[in-house]
């Protein structure tokens, strides 16, 4: 992969792709709230039948009208056989349209489909966006979009031809499709609470399934099914799942940050080699900070929520709605949320976007979004201040570069800040 070019990418180039994004937000601040009309059926193949390759493949077909899914695709079989079983007739999958293996997204890929929705862990993300781009297919994709600075350079160059191509592409961030968000954005873009002066970024909850095992994962597939805690395959948690709250922050702010600040550690986990808790501080160029904090830990007080403060009051946003307060903290106006038809309403976007010719793509924001949570990341494994160039130019790749289920492979140990340049 030649990425000369993108990984050159200078502070005013990714100013200039935030420019891009605002203009993006703007034409889709009147999105329809209704069901995609007219246009021939979309076909769609779901690559990774994991819960949230079923729960988008559910969305997309309970969503626009004139749509359908036609094909799977897994590296493990029995996925397919789950997915089907679960989804039973709001899917019509023939046998010869199921695909298993690693090469299972490049066969999909040569199907009768128009749509790819991927949701296959994050690792493998960059190399089939960018085979699905080179097929001629519209894409709906998990966040995040990478696990290193490699995959988001790949990523980058991608969107890139999506946006020749003339092809959509969207993003499973959910809040930049939930109407209370966008409604929000929209009123603090308006001045309703003065100049941005702080953000703050919290996803803290509890542990994933089998956070607390004692058992070693050698081979590829052991880590594979355990994907969420192995940072080659997710990013670890800030990256996979805290991006959903540090990436609100970014789109309100307009601009991703230069530099990170962070700590984090293993205060309970057992299993995998990734943190349970993060607290990074980012700056801005114009010198405004985000807090961000991540947690994955029982019995511990859960956060999942954003605050953009401002001169003149603050807006705190979350799945449940939104609500402004001015300098007296009193409500000046609020709206209720509606988080779970958010992952219906990413979908009528895509495919409403599709039909009227003018392709969403927001690979390229999600791709700096993606830079910015591992910038977080590094910086809180290092221990040590991590910088925008640093990441951008970084030749870190995590994972095995032989894909073999039964190969053993010890990936990078769990980091102790201030043993890691």
């Amino acid at each position: 992969m030649d990425t000369s070019s993108a990984s050159r990418t200078t502070r005013r180039e990714f100013i200039k792709g935030a420019a891009v994004g605002l203009t993006a937000a703007a034409a889709l601040s009147g999105y329809s709230k209704a069901f995609a009309q007219g246009g021939d059926t979309l076909r769609a193949g779901l690559i990774g039948c994991g819960g949230r390759g079923t729960g988008a493949a559910n969305d997309f077909v309970r969503g626009p009208e004139g749509t359908e899914v036609v094909a799977l695709a897994d590296l493990f079989p029995e996925k397919i056989d789950q997915c089907r079983q679960n989804l039973g007739d709001r899917i019509s999958v023939s046998d010869d349209m199921c695909f298993s293996g690693f090469d299972c997204y490049e066969r999909i890929l040569e199907a009768d489909i128009d749509v790819v929705l991927m949701a296959s862990p994050p690792h493998f993300r960059p190399a089939e966006f960018a085979a699905a781009i080179a097929a001629g297919k519209h894409v709906f994709m998990e966040k995040p979009l990478a696990v290193d600075p490699t995959g988001v350079r790949q990523i980058l160059a991608t969107a890139d031809e999506a946006f020749a191509k003339n092809l959509a592409v969207v993003v499973g961030t959910i809040k930049r499709h939930q109407e209370s968000y966008r409604e929000a954005l929209q009123r603090v873009r308006d001045g309703a609470i003065g100049d941005i002066t702080a953000l703050r970024a919290y996803h803290c909850g509890g542990p994933l399934g089998g956070w607390d095992r004692t058992d070693e994962s050698p081979t590829i597939e052991e880590q594979v099914r355990a994907w969420q805690h192995w940072t080659w395959l997710s990013g670890d948690h800030i990256v996979e799942q805290q991006i959903h709250n540090s990436d609100v922050c970014m789109w309100f702010k307009g601009e991703w940050p230069v530099t990170a600040y962070g700590m984090g550690y293993r205060a309970r986990k057992t299993y995998g080699n990734g943190y349970d808790f993060y607290c990074v501080d980012f700056e801005f160029a114009d010198g405004v900070h985000m807090q961000s904090m991540a947690r994955q830990q029982p019995d511990c007080d859960s956060d999942v929520s954003e605050a953009i403060v401002g001169s003149l009051g603050e807006c705190r946003v979350h799945g449940g709605g939104a609500e402004i307060r001015d300098q007296n903290n009193n409500v000046v106006w609020s709206m209720d949320g509606n988080q779970g038809y958010a992952y219906v309403q990413e979908h009528i976007d895509l495919v409403d976007s599709i039909r009227a010719g003018q392709p969403l793509n927001e690979a390229r924001d999600l791709a700096y979004s993606t830079l910015a949570a591992i910038m977080g990341r590094e910086s809180a494994y290092s221990g040590r201040r991590r910088t925008w160039e640093e990441m951008i130019e970084s030749d870190l790749s995590l994972g095995p570069t032989d894909y073999d289920l039964q190969a053993t492979f010890s990936p990078r140990p769990t980091p102790r800040p201030g043993t890691i340049v």
